[in-house]
């Protein structure tokens, strides 16, 4: 079951929704697929970041859809995560997702973790 939350604020720019599609058609993904981001415990400062392809979607999941891409949020997760915005980023340094998220008061220096405010 779906469960479509209007009012949950996730941003995902085209740049990230165009790596998502193509992340899931990599994988050979359904139109069901999604990028199910959420916080777990652990790293140097409290908590990271998960992200997976997925083709469940939960009762309680917050289901955020753009660009023609869906990302699935469960609901430990969702108040974490209001708010932000998923890119997708190419440098120097590498690539990958990025999370420009608000309610992160730190981040550690590997930049891999971070504390909630």
């Amino acid at each position: 079951m779906e469960v479509q939350t209007q009012s949950f604020d996730l941003k995902i720019t085209e740049r990230a929704a165009k790596k998502i599609a193509q992340l899931i058609r990599d994988e050979g993904g359904s139109e069901k697929m999604a990028l199910r981001i959420y916080i777990t415990g652990g790293g140097c400062s409290g908590y990271r970041y998960g992200m997976a392809l997925d083709e469940n979607i939960y009762e309680d999941d917050v289901v955020v859809q753009s660009h023609g891409v869906k990302v699935v949020v469960d609901s430990f997760s969702a108040p974490f995560i209001e708010g932000s915005e998923i890119d997708y980023v190419e440098d120097v340094m590498g690539s990958g997702f990025a999370i420009n998220n608000p309610n992160v008061a730190s981040t550690c220096g590997c930049g891999h973790s971070f504390n909630l405010k």
